[in-house]
């Protein structure tokens, strides 16, 4: 009766493994995730700008101003990196030791969790002069990797909408899809006093006026 769960099924499966649990703890620890990507870039001396939006549909953007996922082909894979890193686990720039010298999060497990337990994942890189895009299912990718248009930043964002459930959709992961704005800002206040040289900014488009804090 031994059972081999294939690419991110596993995340589905058991996703306290990876994220703790499937309450608001873990649904704010998606969040997490995403960001200590950011901080990496920033501690890699990259990044110094990061903005997290909690939007009106339920869904979280964040956004850096960073090197950008890297969008060139994965000479193993022979698929597009950022793909890989979001749609494989223990895919990252965190284990030769060439990438990151000092790193945070979960080591290459981080972004294709968040993407398996998101009921659907946008992600645009800003990279030469173009913008990436790609958009995930539960993990799974809705096409390849393609230029939408043209940029003269550099970065990430991701946009993801957690799999909540619910009576219409009993196959969703969380019991809750309702991001705490003062357990966020709290977590983001620490990030900053820890990380040199790096603004973090929350805002919450929900709220009428929306708020916005800056660290």
């Amino acid at each position: 009766q031994i059972q081999v769960l294939e690419g991110l099924e596993a995340v589905r499966r058991r996703p306290g493994m990876y994220i703790g649990s499937t309450d608001e703890r873990g649904l704010h620890h998606l969040v997490y995730e995403i960001v200590d990507n950011a901080i990496d870039e920033a501690l890699a001396g990259y990044c110094d700008d990061i903005l997290v939006t909690l939007h009106q549909d339920g869904s979280v953007s964040v956004r850096d101003n960073g090197r950008g996922f890297p969008v060139g082909i994965h000479p193993k894979v022979g698929r597009p990196a950022v793909e890989v890193c979001l749609t494989m686990l223990h895919a990252g720039g965190k284990f030769g030791g060439e990438g990151y010298k000092v790193a945070g999060g979960l080591h290459g497990v981080g972004a294709s969790v968040v993407n398996a337990l998101s009921r659907h994942l946008q992600v645009n890189v800003y990279q030469n002069g173009k913008i990436y895009q790609q958009e995930y299912d539960r993990g799974t990718a809705l096409y390849d990797l393609k230029i939408v248009g043209d940029t003269d930043r550099t970065g990430t964002t991701i946009v993801f909408w957690p799999d909540v459930r619910s009576e219409e959709d009993p196959d969703g992961i969380f019991e809750t899809g309702d991001f705490n704005f003062a357990t966020l800002k709290t977590r983001f206040r620490e990030m900053a006093f820890l990380n040199k040289g790096v603004r973090i900014t929350l805002v919450d488009e929900r709220e009428d006026p929306k708020l916005e804090r800056t660290y």
